[in-house]
């Protein structure tokens, strides 16, 4: 526990976080790469350009100051966080690192304002974030199906979309490049997981890392997984273009174990009286599409509400498969919007949906946004909401 002194010192420099968060972080990240150059095999490039990671650090650290003398509040947000870490091999030596330039930032950032005693303050406050989630961290690495990076080898590959590939993967249990044995059968996935895929594509400098989401938990078949092409708004996606260019059937992929909490809640999939509502947009619907395989699994009689986005009929990803499922349910409502005929998913429509709902979301940033904030001004209540957005997740605040 931080020192009372502490505490008053941290508490005090949130109005200067607030106002300053984002330029700090993006200081810290620019001098922690110059240094350490190696961590940009850890990194995603993409969300450093666009200013997400800059965004979601500057949220994490205040939301720290905000809470730290009860950081405990924040535990679900430090467990989804330790998620992301674990499945890119973040480990303890990476955190000594990061405290460094973190400090170094506020005081380049604040300059003079950047006293002893704050700084002294901040480094206490650091260590002990830091300490919860070596500790929680920790505990995953123990619990994850193998260890660090394991090769699979690509036994199907098919168009998902017309921007998306479904892959599935087995272990190949080469023990001259991962000195352990993975067996299929005992592999167990949760709906709304994901996989981390490492590449060195040639086009890259660096080790590039990419997490994307299991399409399905049956891993009778092997590990499956679905990629967008990452093509729009003059981005290049570094990995996702490899992949869908470059990964052909017979080919090898390293991946680290599944991980993730954006699951279903156990204790309502049996209830035939909450509805299930499951909302998604693009690519957004791989994990979406889990959690609708699992419910029907379990219990096909819950009612639910299926909700699909994308830019049209062409875009329009795993359609064959949802249908087969929903088919399998005994009370469904389905809806389909097309960005390009004009159906738009806003509050509008949203306000259609019971208001009692344990609702799944997933999506791009903009329209997590749109869609959380829709649901939070129809009432909603907010711990019904369960959201996974592709990107950091801190950078959605939630209220």
């Amino acid at each position: 526990m931080a020192s009372l002194q502490t505490l008053a010192i941290v508490k005090a420099t949130v109005p200067v976080l607030e106002e300053h968060g984002t330029a700090i972080t993006t200081v810290f990240y620019k001098n922690m790469f110059h240094e350490h150059p190696e961590l940009l095999d850890i990194f995603n490039e993409t969300n450093q350009k666009l200013g997400r990671q800059q965004t979601a650090l500057a949220m994490t650290v205040l939301a720290a100051a905000k809470h730290l003398e009860n950081l405990a509040t924040l535990l679900p947000q430090v467990t989804q966080i330790s998620h992301k870490h674990r499945a890119l091999q973040i480990l303890p030596e990476h955190y000594p690192i990061v405290g460094k330039h973190l400090l170094a930032a506020i005081k380049e950032v604040l300059g003079d304002a950047a006293t002893d005693d704050i700084l002294t303050a901040w480094a206490e406050a650091y260590d002990e974030i830091a300490s919860i989630f070596i500790q929680i961290e920790h505990g995953m690495y123990e619990q994850a199906m193998w260890q660090g990076f394991a090769p699979f080898i690509v036994t199907a590959k098919a168009e998902a979309a017309t921007d998306i590939a479904a892959f599935t993967v087995v272990p190949v249990n080469d023990h001259s490049v991962n000195n352990q044995t993975i067996d299929l059968s005992k592999i167990k996935l949760s709906a709304g997981q994901y996989i981390t895929v490492k590449t060195d594509p040639a086009e890259s400098e660096h080790i590039a890392l990419r997490h994307y989401s299991l399409y399905s938990a049956n891993s009778d078949q092997g590990i499956q997984f679905a990629v967008r092409r990452d093509n729009r708004n003059e981005h290049h996606g570094l990995v996702s273009n490899y992949l869908h260019d470059h990964l052909a059937i017979g080919d090898t992929v390293l991946l680290s174990a599944p991980a993730g909490d954006f699951e279903l809640d156990q204790d309502l999939v049996q209830q035939n009286d909450i509805p299930l509502v499951l909302i998604s947009a693009g690519v957004g619907v791989t994990p979406i599409l889990s959690m609708l395989e699992a419910q029907v699994t379990a219990n096909p009689k819950r009612p639910i509400v299926w909700v699909y986005a994308c830019q049209n009929r062409e875009h329009h990803a795993f359609d064959s498969e949802v249908n087969k499922l929903l088919a399998t349910a005994t009370n469904v409502e389905k809806h389909i919007f097309y960005f390009e005929s004009g159906q738009i998913l806003n509050e509008a429509w949203l306000s259609n949906l019971p208001k009692l709902a344990d609702i799944y979301v997933c999506g791009s940033m903009p329209f997590m946004e749109s869609i959380i904030d829709s649901l939070i001004i129809l009432d909603h209540v907010l711990n019904n909401i369960h959201y996974e957005p592709f990107g950091p997740k801190m950078s959605i605040e939630l209220a």
